[in-house]
């Protein structure tokens, strides 16, 4: 996962805003929280959409759907092959550089 410093998350959130508008998003809530930013937004067809940036700079992108009919769902024929290393935390953090988003200076 790419690292993306805190001198651009606003970038990043203002990028995806821009996009989501241009999408015809509807924008539900803009977090400027200085620490956990984020912006919601709903779709013409139901779904809602979010982008948060958490711990460290920890990036979520979240879809909710629109409801739906039950359907069954059968249980996986094979086991997972993913394995979690066993001296990480549990959650992953952002260990990709990138020149412009892992930038410090503005």
């Amino acid at each position: 996962m790419t690292i993306v410093s805190a001198q651009r998350r606003g970038s990043l959130l203002g990028v995806v805003d821009r996009f989501w508008r241009k999408s015809d998003y509807r924008m539900t809530v803009i977090n400027n929280d200085i620490d956990v930013p984020a912006i919601y937004a709903s779709t013409s067809d139901g779904f809602q959409v979010a982008l948060i940036v958490a711990d460290k700079g920890q990036v979520h992108f979240d879809v909710d759907s629109p409801c739906v009919r039950h359907s069954e769902v059968a249980r996986s024929a094979s086991p997972a092959t993913a394995s979690l290393d066993p001296d990480a935390e549990f959650i992953p953090r952002p260990n990709i550089h990138s020149d412009f988003w892992s930038a410090s200076g503005s």
